[in-house]
Order: C-alpha cells, then structure tokens, then sequence
C-alpha cells in the first residue's frame, strides 16, 4: 500500500515521504494512529500545499531569528537580584530566569535555546549562548 508520512518513523521514513508498506502495517498502525494517509491523488495535491506552507514557515523563522540575533548580540542584560556580603547571589541565576528577562525586553527565547555550562553565582559579566535554529549568539548578563 503506498502511503504518505506525516510524521518521522524511525525504520520508515521522515515526514512527507511517499512510501510503500504492508497494507496491514498501514492499516492496523500507521492510518489509525494518523502518521500516515493512504496516497491518491488528492493527498498527493494536499501533501505539495503543506509542503510549500511549511518552507514558507521555515523560511520566515529563519529571517526572524536572524534578525533577534543581531539584535541580542550586542546587547547587555542586567539581571537585579539580592547579593551577600562577598558577592555572592541568594540565588543562582538560570536559563529560565535568563528567558524571563530576555521575554521582559520582548524576546520570545525559551531556556533550552540559551546555553550555560553552570548555574551564575556570584556577580559580575557573563557572555551567555543563545541557539536559535542554526543561529548563535552572544549575550551578555551583567549581575
């Protein structure tokens, strides 16, 4: 039975894949769980639509990325929170308390796109990765 993806199955191909298997592993598991649709031409035409509106969404990410990068690389964060006597923090400063501050400003980062190897502890400037797609960048936290 021929068949088009609509999900990445390991062991049988990735999304949007036209694909020949068992019309009983088709029936009995890919149609019922909606990883998959029977290929005729009418899904053949749907399948090119969603194909071109999800290049168009990649695309459009990737320019909005671009330009959140250039904007955040030469910025400087400062984060305000409650230091002891030797400049030490209360609290340590997160990836997620990074994304609130940086969503504060406007940006919409989530923590796993921001990258440090240890929680912050102590005062100071840190340079902090942000990922975004393919795109990486720098910014710095003052404490």
């Amino acid at each position: 039975m021929k068949i088009i993806l609509l999900k990445d199955i390991k062991g049988v191909g990735r999304k949007f894949d036209i694909k020949e298997v068992s019309s009983g592993y088709a029936r009995n598991f890919l149609l019922p769980n909606k990883l998959a649709t029977a290929a005729d031409n009418e899904s053949l035409k749907r399948l090119e639509d969603k194909k071109k509106i999800e290049e168009k969404q990649i695309e459009e990410n990737k320019i909005e990325n671009e330009r959140i990068i250039k904007e955040i690389n030469s910025k400087e964060i400062k984060i305000e929170t409650k230091i002891g006597d030797e400049g030490q923090l209360f609290e340590s400063i997160s990836e997620q308390k990074i994304s609130d501050r940086l969503k504060e400003l406007g940006y919409n980062i989530e923590k796993s796109q921001i990258k440090i190897d240890n929680p912050i502890k102590h005062t100071g400037e840190f340079l902090v990765k942000v990922k975004l797609g393919d795109l990486e960048g720098e910014i710095k936290i003052i404490i």
